[in-house]
């Protein structure tokens, strides 16, 4: 990591880096700039949809966002290339100077952004343990050859042949550099595998493919703060999936305290991948107090649980994020509060067709319980099932501090409200 930016200072500037909009961006990275006086330049390959999506703030269907003077400029930029986006931001520092800082919070952008940080001088992650986490079949031979944990598992190229990959059933088969739990799907049988990853390929050419070992037990995260020096266990979450074959999030309630043994081992496979600047979102499995990793997300926690987080553990959650890519170390301790549950119920799409009718967003406090309610599909979209958690119609954000009554008032907001689905 190198030196420190000054956030406060007026020409102080922060490129962004991004594909699509994302309400951790919209509503918790762009407001945390604003309130550190950063500037923000947004490179993304999907101008149009930023555009769209601030317009939606700006005119009120959407609470949050961006404060209006301060909304990032949009800049047109192939951002999976990091060539682009080094020449982008050296082309823009001749005008403006070198940014104080390059970040993103997008798992397909993570090695480009630690690159282009690097090249410029400016605080950032190591691309190493951004590669390592992207790349599902680095992460497991990262892992082994560490000696932490070792999961059977075969990689894929485009071309080969899933026949004699040597993975006992069942067994799961997933993109090598996939996110979101898209295309990742339980199989039994080699029949089923040859069957699965040929629906695969079809949606995705030329993606190469993980076949592994199913960890089976309770499903939940860790979620950490890392300065380069200091890494903070900041929270976990239990985590309910869908039945299989597919593993679509259906809600996650906030721990009270990250458990071990499970947090100690997590933190030392982040260690040994490399993992401690920002950010990161880890996904594990507890077999009997022993943690087996399924994922790494070096980013914060998506659909809408960052900023549940952030108002649950009373900090200033993006800001202390953005800190670090600024170069300043974080505090011994965090001072998080405890004590707050928090329970995140995703409605979820049965099949396909057009949303007809759905509940508006809402935000009521009742019995000690609030709910936050967020529609995540307009009415009127059509929309195949996917399978993964774009099927998403609606996320529920129940907070107070005694689950059997935020569990009462989930029940009550879901039997009292209709979403409709129309061929």
């Amino acid at each position: 990591m190198n030196g420190a930016a000054t956030p406060n200072d007026a020409c102080a500037g922060l490129v962004l880096l991004a594909r699509n909009p994302t309400d951790s961006v919209t509503e918790g990275f762009l407001p945390a700039a604003a309130r550190l006086g950063l500037a923000v330049t947004l490179l993304t390959d999907q101008p149009d949809a930023h555009r769209q999506a601030y317009e939606r703030y700006a005119d009120g269907r959407h609470a949050g966002g961006p404060p209006a003077g301060a909304r990032p400029e949009i800049v047109p930029c192939d951002v999976p290339d990091v060539r682009e986006v080094i020449a982008r931001i050296s082309a823009r520092g001749k005008r403006s100077g070198t940014p104080a800082a390059v970040f993103t919070n997008s798992d397909h952008l993570q090695v480009q952004a630690a690159l282009a940080a690097d090249y410029f001088g400016l605080p950032g992650k190591d691309w190493r343990a951004a590669f390592r986490t992207k790349n599902k079949a680095e992460l497991r031979r990262s892992l082994a050859a560490a000696g932490l944990d070792t999961v059977t598992s075969a990689e894929l190229a485009p071309d080969d042949d899933p026949a004699g990959h040597g993975v006992p059933y069942p067994c799961v088969v997933k993109p090598r550099e996939g996110v979101a739990s898209e295309d990742v799907l339980l199989v039994a049988d080699d029949a089923e595998l040859a069957a699965r990853c040929r629906e695969i390929r079809a949606r995705r050419p030329g993606a190469a493919l993980v076949v592994e070992e199913y960890l089976d037990g309770a499903l939940h995260t860790l979620e950490t703060l890392g300065d380069g020096h200091t890494l903070h266990p900041l929270a976990a979450f239990r985590t309910d999936v869908s039945p299989p074959p597919h593993f679509i999030e259906e809600r996650l309630r906030l721990l009270p305290a990250p458990p071990q043994p499970c947090t100690e081992q997590v933190l030392a496979q982040l260690r040994a991948l490399g993992v401690g600047f920002g950010a990161c979102h880890t996904e594990y499995v507890d077999q009997g107090g022993r943690a087996r990793l399924i994922e790494v997300n070096y980013r914060a926690v998506g659909d809408r649980c960052d900023l549940a987080l952030a108002e649950a553990l009373d900090l200033p959650l993006f800001e202390l994020i953005l800190r670090t890519h600024l170069g300043e170390p974080l505090p011994d301790h965090l001072g998080a509060r405890r004590g707050v549950r928090v329970r995140m119920e995703y409605v979820c799409a049965d099949r396909g067709g057009v949303l007809k009718a759905a509940p508006e967003a809402q935000v009521r406090e009742a019995g000690g319980v609030r709910l936050d309610y967020r529609p995540l599909r307009e009415a009127g979209e059509r929309h195949p099932l996917y399978g993964t958690n774009r099927d998403f119609l609606g996320v529920l954000r129940a907070t107070g501090r005694d689950e059997e009554r935020i569990d009462a008032a989930v029940r009550e907001f879901l039997a009292a409200h209709c979403w409709e689905i129309v061929p």
